[in-house]
């Protein structure tokens, strides 16, 4: 199978196409593949639907939008996009080449840090499905630029991308950092576990009121006790919640002095 880029690119991204290998543009490649292992290939990935690792675009017209979709997956635990694919898993074929150009102008343009990704066609049909493969990322959190100028970071939750909060913000923030994470049981932890063990589940705003301390102090106590597996986050359109993590039942003992 032949690959032809048909979009007139700008001087920046064409001079990476020149300056390229062959088979490559710039940090992100595009290949082929044999047309009934790639036909067996695209089957498998569409029959398991949209889930945690996959996403379907019926076509990309917008590219803040597939922002959202690079910057969830960055941030999760990377994923693939089929471009040319419909909701249902009904193939609909790529409109025109200019879809690769949005994708890269979603991730270096509408995306900090920038988003590397790899870029397969495949044809099947006579229709061309693109295929974007984003790794998770190293340099969390990644995030995107919104119409007013905001920039947001995005999660992945089943087939969602969900808007992520400051918690979420910071464990990946602290895991980013080289030095550990220092947890200390006090009496504000102990107030938070003795809650959860009667009540089963916390909201960020319900454990700022029962332990009253700042927005920001809570947040720093619930990503650390989620880093060390204490507690787990549950995350829905409607919010976020905190319980004990049914695997790990004992807390950290303090450090000895």
């Amino acid at each position: 199978m032949k690959v032809q880029v048909l979009y007139n690119f700008p001087p920046s991204l064409s001079r990476s196409i020149r300056e390229a290998k062959p088979g490559e543009v710039g940090v992100n490649s595009i290949h082929s593949g044999g047309y009934s292992v790639m036909e067996a290939y695209l089957k498998k990935l569409i029959e398991g639907g949209e889930n945690q690792q996959l996403d379907f675009k019926y076509c990309i017209s917008d590219s803040r939008k597939i922002a959202r979709t690079l910057s969830a997956f960055s941030n999760s635990d990377g994923g693939k996009i089929l471009i040319g694919v419909r909701d249902n898993g009904s193939i609909a074929g790529i409109q025109s080449d200019e879809e690769i150009y949005m994708v890269d102008t979603a991730a270096h343009i509408f995306c900090r840090p920038e988003i590397t990704y790899t870029i397969k066609q495949h044809v099947t049909g006579g229709k061309t499905i693109v295929e974007v493969d984003i790794a998770r990322g190293s340099k969390r959190p990644y995030q995107v630029k919104d119409e007013d100028g905001r920039w947001l970071s995005y999660f992945r939750h089943l087939d969602q991308n969900l808007v992520a909060n400051r918690v979420l913000i910071q464990i990946w923030r602290k895991e980013g950092k080289k030095k550990g994470v220092l947890v200390k049981f006090g009496k504000t932890e102990n107030t938070l576990m003795d809650y959860l063990s009667k009540n089963g589940s916390i909201t960020l705003s319900r454990f700022r009121k029962i332990a009253r301390i700042s927005s920001y102090k809570a947040e720093s106590i619930l990503a650390n006790l989620i880093i060390f597996r204490v507690l787990i986050m549950n995350a829905s359109e409607k919010g976020f919640t905190y319980e004990l993590n049914p695997e790990e039942q004992t807390p950290p003992s303090s450090p000895s002095r």
